[in-house]
Parts: C-alpha cells; structure tokens; sequence
C-alpha cells in the first residue's frame, strides 16, 4: 500500500492550494479517504475525509475548515484532492492522506494506511 501526498508549498494569507493523494496497493474505490493535519507542537488534527463509491461519496469536515475547504476523489485515477481557499496561518502543518477499507471516521485514529505528508505553509 503506498499513498503519495503532494501540492503543499509556501502560499499567502487568503490563498489556495491544492493537495493530491495518489493511492496504490488496495481498491480505492472500497476505501474511505481523509486528510488529517499536524502543527509543530500540537497533535494530529481531523481535516476531512469521503467515504468510499458505495457510501455515496458522503463528505466531512472539521468545523475548523469547513466552507473554505473541499474534499473529493477521483476512482479512475485513484486519487485524493483537498481544495483549500482562503488559507489562514493557522492552517499550517503538514497535511497526511490516510486511507481506511470501511466507512469514514472523524477522527484521526482509526485509519489503516498513512502518506508521508506534506507541508503547507501559510505566511506573507
């Protein structure tokens, strides 16, 4: 099982991102999907996640992102986005796509397969 994170960087205040997961090693399209973040000096932080096709695709969010940022999947390419727009300084951290075979969790345990991340740094 691999999950390769990338997109991260350095952006502004009010900017956006994209962060890709491209999955290999298990059917995708069984899997649930998530982002999960960690500041420096704090502990790994719930992002978003999507449930795998047959759970039709349900997404959620932290209330700490949700309607700036967007999770989706692509099944064909076996690939994980997060869309994030009007970054805050406090969004940085490194971004880790973890993937699950069962229904979506809200946590950050519980997660069977692990990226090795990526940063995003948020600052003018």
């Amino acid at each position: 099982v691999q999950l390769v994170e990338s997109g991260g960087g350095l952006v502004q205040p009010g900017g956006s991102l994209r962060l890709s997961c491209a999955a290999s090693g298990f059917t995708f399209s069984s899997a649930a999907m998530s982002w999960v973040r960690q500041a420096p000096g704090k502990e790994r932080e719930f992002v978003a996640a999507i449930s795998w096709s047959g759970g039709g695709g349900s997404t959620y969010y932290a209330a700490s992102v949700k309607g700036r940022f967007t999770i989706s999947r692509d099944n064909v390419k076996n690939t994980v986005y997060l869309q994030m727009n009007s970054l805050k300084p406090e969004d940085t951290a490194v971004y880790y796509c973890a993937a699950r075979l069962g229904v979506a969790v809200t946590t950050t345990h519980r997660w069977d397969y692990w990226g090795q991340g990526t940063q995003v740094t948020v600052s003018s």
